[in-house]
């Protein structure tokens, strides 16, 4: 489509979520932007924050076109509870999950040719009864995708994780040669269609430090991250390593490749937001539609103040948006 219609989920009411649509409403874009939310909540909000915005029912029958500044169109979503600016109430957590599947279900339809999504609370949605470990696997599990892989860009750089939301205790037994192999299959193809690279070079890091030092500190290295490597490349994939997590990111080491593959979030994540927390986008690869996300959390100190920073969610809908057409 020429004008890509961009779903933005407006996440956790009581964090920043509807202070970042708010903000991204003020400017014109070159792809039509619908909100799902509570419409009464972002008004709310609105008015605590001083915004002067109108908002107009999404009709899926209006041809996309660019949105205009200083109005917002809104798939409607009605909160259970009324939302307080930093105050969680788990009575919300299904309305939560809602914006979510409405998203995924207008993709599915064709009527949106991205989703983007502003940040929830998965405490809050565990403790109300339902198990959610990320926007990742629930997204995945919806479309029936049995292999997501978390990619996170900022600028340049780009880095997925191997394993996502997992006690770090658990990550080894997790890091098999089936899920690398699957993993790195999701990958390359993801950078080709979604980032237009011909011919990826992935840089694998190794799980132990040191990549293991041979074996003397750890074996997972040698038993399990070079088969996967070697499988990986048998299937034309230039898949490259074990390398040392600690060198893996030195700007010597990127230059050599366009992605790196950590395997684990903690390993990889840090690296990311350091070099560009603010700007840098998680993309969900593997799945059927566009996802693109904010690489930050709901910041409920800073809900209704004013002084969230939209700058990684701007740059999630630009991304989603290119990625798009």
């Amino acid at each position: 489509m020429a004008v890509p219609r961009v779903v933005l989920t407006s996440g956790e009411p009581a964090g920043i979520g509807p202070d970042l649509c708010l903000a991204i409403a003020g400017r014109d874009r070159s792809f039509d932007l619908v909100v799902v939310g509570d419409p009464d909540a972002l008004l709310d909000r609105a008015s605590a924050l001083g915004i002067d915005v109108a908002l107009e029912a999404y009709d899926p029958a209006v041809p996309p076109a660019p949105h205009r500044g200083g109005r917002l169109r809104v798939l409607p979503r009605q909160v259970t509870a009324r939302a307080s600016p930093g105050r969680l109430d788990p009575a919300n957590a299904r309305y939560v999950l809602s914006l979510l599947d409405a998203a995924v279900d207008g993709c599915r339809r064709g009527e949106f040719a991205a989703m983007v999504t502003a940040p929830v609370h998965k405490g809050l949605i565990n403790d109300a009864g339902t198990p959610f470990s990320g926007h990742t696997e629930y997204l995945a599990e919806r479309l029936g995708c049995p292999r997501p892989v978390m990619l996170l860009v900022a600028g340049t750089l780009r880095v997925a994780v191997a394993t996502t939301h997992l006690p770090l205790r658990a990550v080894p037994d997790a890091v098999t040669q089936s899920l690398l192999v699957e993993t790195l299959i999701v990958l390359d193809a993801g950078l080709r269609t979604r980032f237009r690279l011909a011919a990826p070079a992935i840089l694998v890091c190794g799980l132990n430090p040191h990549a293991g030092e041979g074996g003397h500190l750890g074996m997972e290295e040698i038993e399990v991250i070079a088969p996967a490597i070697a499988e990986a490349r048998g299937r034309g994939i230039d898949a490259r390593g074990p390398l040392p997590a600690d060198t893996a990111f030195t700007p010597g080491s990127l230059a050599e490749g366009d992605v790196v593959l950590a395997m684990f979030h903690d390993q990889g994540l840090p690296v990311l937001k350091h070099a560009g927390f603010g700007r840098g986008v998680n993309v969900t690869l593997g799945l059927p539609i566009v996802r693109t996300s904010v690489d930050h959390g709901t910041a409920l100190d800073l809900a209704g103040t004013g002084r969230a920073d939209p700058g990684s969610l701007e740059a999630a809908l630009e991304l989603a948006a290119w990625i798009a057409r």
